[in-house]
């Protein structure tokens, strides 16, 4: 069964979402984003993807008080990425309470201090794979390199990492429905690797559809806040 991990993306400490990565494109939906998480729990939800968006154009953490709120008042199992850049920010996020770090541009950027990472926290690092037509995107999204997303994860995988989250960012924020195709192909070629979807929900039929393909997980934020999809339709995928 598909992980059900719903996204609470942070700016000045309230829950956003932003279209596209467009951080001109923001919308607040809730400036206390412990309510928002505490809702999650209420209705059975175990995972959060925490992003500090603060945190990922200033390169490093931010909204760690944010994180540590979520995880001293619930017993969501939290996966917070956004600015991680060092250990001190990987001490910092661990000690405020994440279960897992997601390492982002810095995958890209400085694959040494990541496998230094994997070598000590094992699968509690999970690989940032954002893409754009199918390449790696990075530094808050402002910049697409020439490597192709699943030679990107693949990489990654023969290095030891265990997890990675997919982000179509053509598609995130837009609830214009999830890369089927892109997942699919990632899934067959490397059948391993628990493989995250995030991006482009819209309805509950997407989480069907990517149930039926063998995803691992799926981020869903905008389609929750807009009322696309209600918490109470995903109880079926919780264990």
């Amino acid at each position: 069964m598909i992980k059900i991990i719903p996204a609470i993306d942070i700016i000045d400490g309230k829950c956003v979402r932003l279209t596209k990565g467009d951080y001109l494109q923001k919308t607040i939906y809730n400036e206390n984003p412990l309510e928002v998480a505490k809702e999650f729990e209420a209705n059975g939800i175990e995972y959060l993807h925490l992003v500090d968006l603060d945190g990922a154009k200033a390169k490093q953490i931010i909204n760690w008080r944010v994180l540590e709120l979520i995880a001293n008042q619930t017993n969501l199992q939290i996966d917070f990425g956004g600015g991680v850049r060092s250990m001190e920010d990987l001490r910092i996020a661990f000690q405020s309470g994440a279960s897992k770090i997601t390492a982002g541009s810095i995958a890209v950027n400085d694959k040494d201090s990541v496998l230094s990472w994997i070598d000590k926290y094992g699968d509690k690092i999970i690989l940032g794979a954002d893409t754009k037509n199918e390449m790696v995107s990075i530094n808050a999204w402002e910049v697409t390199t020439d490597k192709p997303v699943i030679d990107f994860v693949r990489d990654y995988w023969s290095c030891g990492i265990k997890s990675t989250i997919v982000t179509d960012i053509t598609r995130d924020g837009v609830l214009a429905g999830p890369a089927f195709e892109l997942y699919e192909k990632i899934k067959n070629e490397i059948p391993t690797i628990e493989l995250i979807a995030s991006g482009g929900v819209s309805k509950i039929e997407d989480v069907d559809t990517l149930n039926s393909l063998k995803i691992d997980g799926i981020i869903i934020g905008k389609a929750i806040y807009e009322g696309r999809i209600k918490l109470n339709e995903l109880k079926r995928f919780l264990c």
